[in-house]
């Protein structure tokens, strides 16, 4: 029996950040339905990529139950009320305020159903002064400044994936299954707002009191704001392989075993992280000569043998062949998709991941 069997959650939602949540409370058991608009979830539209179907849509949809509703005309509304009675979580992502002139404010929700949870998800939460405003991943990247800390030193640049829509999904799926241990103890449900912004502003607080404290961080690339060396560095061979070095201990072993000159670690330029972020562009050319010297493979074992911390600078190819890339296989319209394995597992227990669901005709 998987953790959350029983449970029913209704999702009014779209795009990535409550499918990420909802899509979770599936893998565990739950009974999800998504509700979708005429025309369904826009994601169903962002590519074509898995067997002609949305990559974004396949990921985070596998195990629901799809009804399409109309919830502007009463009929619609009417099935969304008898899909509620007697379900334990909803969650939405429509823009602030929707669901209640739909007649669906979760605190009335809840008055009728003290043990429902409600979970919304906005870009700048129920109040303040962008409280309306439509907000997408990209939008909160640049509006919190996570952009401003990413990229090199010419330029910003988005995060590779749509990291604001995940870590709010996460967030809220979190957050969801805290009101469920709660509501185990108390009998007592929770309305829950999880606002994008606030996550991201969150997981920006390093580079926040940094700028506060008086050292703004700096767009570095492939490099560690903080710590030296922490970076890339090429050998004559094969790819970049990027290094951590988070203790004295290891820079010492790394100067012994790897740039060959132990003496190294006792010069004051670099003999903490401290003078060695301050002396960064002397510290990554030590490193960088000594990798130069080296093909790829003398420079993976010298690592090894040191015990430093390091990765290939790989590409999706090589993710996609990567030894420890752990799979699922789900079913969807188009035939089986096969994912990355969700990260959590329960030793001793082999989950199954329910298919993505078609688009049902509209109803109501």
């Amino acid at each position: 029996m998987r953790p959350l069997e029983g449970l029913r959650v209704i999702a009014l939602e779209q795009a990535v950040a409550a499918p990420f949540a909802s899509s979770r409370l599936a893998d565990a058991g739950a009974e999800v339905i998504k509700v979708e608009r005429p025309g369904g979830d826009f994601a169903r539209g962002y590519d074509d990529a898995a067997q002609g179907q949305s990559s974004y849509f396949v990921w985070l949809n596998r195990g629901k139950q799809s009804v399409t509703l109309d919830l502007e005309g009463e009929a619609g509304r009417a099935v969304l009320r008898g899909l509620l009675q007697g379900a334990d979580v909803l969650i939405q992502n429509l823009k602030p305020g929707a669901l209640a002139r739909l007649g669906f404010a979760p605190a009335d929700l809840r008055r009728a159903d003290p043990r429902l949870i409600t979970c919304s998800i906005s870009g700048y939460g129920e109040a303040g002064p962008m409280a309306d405003r439509k907000a997408y991943d990209l939008l909160i990247q640049a509006e919190s400044g996570l952009c401003s800390i990413t990229g090199g030193p010419d330029e910003p640049a988005r995060v590779g994936i749509s990291v604001v829509d995940i870590a709010t999904g996460a967030t809220a799926h979190a957050a969801i299954l805290e009101a469920l241990i709660r509501r185990g103890i108390t009998g007592e449900g929770a309305e829950i707002s999880v606002s994008m912004f606030d996550v991201m502003a969150d997981w920006l607080a390093v580079p926040l009191l940094q700028h506060e404290g008086g050292k703004p961080p700096r767009r570095l690339g492939l490099a560690h704001p903080s710590i030296a060396p922490y970076g890339v560095f090429r050998p004559r061979t094969g790819p970049p392989i990027l290094i951590s070095i988070q203790s004295d201990r290891e820079w010492r072993a790394l100067c012994a075993e790897v740039i060959g000159d132990a003496a190294l670690a006792d010069d004051p330029r670099f003999a903490g992280n401290v003078a060695r972020v301050a002396n960064r562009a002397e510290t990554d050319a030590l490193v960088a000569r000594a990798f130069a010297r080296m093909d790829g493979d003398e420079a993976t074992a010298r690592l090894d043998r040191a015990g430093i911390a390091f990765g290939r600078l790989n590409d999706m190819a090589g993710l996609s062949t990567h030894p420890h890339l752990r799979r699922i296989t789900v079913n969807s319209p188009n035939g089986p998709i096969r994912l990355p394995a969700p990260g959590a597992r329960l030793v001793g227990e082999d989950r199954d991941y329910g298919p993505v669901p078609a688009l049902n005709p509209a109803k109501g």
